[in-house]
């Protein structure tokens, strides 16, 4: 095999009270990216295309060229690499942009060398996509975009990461508004304490959403969609956030919250049916201030990335 085309998707991280514990993986939108060996060694970006030459073109300043880099340098090859990603969503967009890239990049290359590492042993490597994109190399987005499923991080140090059971009729709302949140400037200005009370509060709402999800108990999970820590600092990035909100529970979300960073939102609700009417309400509540948008409805991906197409 020297040619590989591979497809890793988008997520919605923190799930309202989860902060950088919890994400799950969507079946769209994400990025696709094409590999082709070369007979001289290094690791070659030749084309990115859908970023409005934002991107950096450096493999060694990309996401997904620092994860290839990484993991030849650990698997003791000096196969060379060219590059072309495609990327098929917003950057900035709280979607998972930086995570499916790099989640995407180092999938695509362990299937090219032979599949010598499992695909838990790759996540320390798509964290390192993420250190270079944001500053921070959390798993939260790359977890569940590698992975699949509901993915909880119990720990960073060392890394403990596991996947959860969740209802198959739970659906998720994704709504992207056509503004921008950057992810460091959404991380500077969280604040470094927490009272006491807010982290009992959060601490309930975790282990809430947790059972809920895993017994099926979608009143449990409702209750259990309450950030008390982040969202009422981040909710501020986004115009027209109370309503939106209020528009998906109005229509019959289970919960609404912040995707990622935002400025994306989700909705989780039980049913394809109810996860529609969501989404067009969400849209609507942005479009009567002129905010045009674009949403994505799909349970939870279990599957993670992809191969598209191989060749020779």
């Amino acid at each position: 095999m020297n040619y590989i085309k591979a497809f890793a998707p988008a997520t919605v991280a923190n799930v309202a009270c989860g902060f950088d514990i919890f994400g799950f993986a969507l079946d769209e939108p994400g990025d696709t990216v094409e590999l082709r060996k070369r007979e001289e060694p290094g690791v070659v970006i030749k084309d990115i295309i859908g970023d409005d030459g934002r991107l950096p073109r450096e493999p060694e300043k990309n996401a997904v060229g620092v994860v290839i880099i990484k993991y030849l340098e650990h698997i003791g090859s000096t196969q060379g690499i060219e590059i072309t990603l495609h990327k098929n969503m917003p950057l900035g967009s709280g979607m998972g942009s930086s995570s499916a890239s790099s989640v995407v990049g180092v999938f695509a290359i362990n299937e090219l060398m032979g599949r010598p590492l499992t695909q838990e042993q790759l996540l320390p490597f798509a964290m390192e996509g993420e250190r270079i994109a944001c500053g921070a190399a959390h798993a939260d987005n790359v977890g569940p975009s590698l992975l699949g499923g509901f993915v909880v991080i119990r720990s960073y140090a060392p890394l403990d990461v596991f996947k959860i059971k969740v209802p198959d009729e739970l659906y998720c709302t994704l709504v992207h508004p056509d503004i921008e949140v950057n992810t460091k400037d959404a991380r500077y200005i969280l604040r470094n304490e927490v009272s006491l009370k807010n982290t009992i509060s959060q601490m309930g709402n975790v282990a809430g959403l947790i059972a809920g999800l895993m017994q099926e108990d979608y009143n449990l999970v409702s209750r259990s969609m309450v950030d008390v820590i982040i969202e009422p600092v981040r909710s501020i990035l986004i115009p027209e956030f109370d309503e939106v909100k209020q528009a998906a529970l109005d229509s019959g979300a289970l919960g609404c919250s912040i995707s990622g960073a935002g400025p994306s939102m989700f909705a989780l609700s039980k049913g394809r049916q109810n996860a529609e009417r969501v989404a067009l309400a969400m849209c609507e509540a942005f479009g009567k201030v002129g905010i045009t948008t674009k949403s994505y409805v799909s349970q939870i991906n279990q599957s993670g990335p992809k191969i598209l197409s191989i060749g020779h």
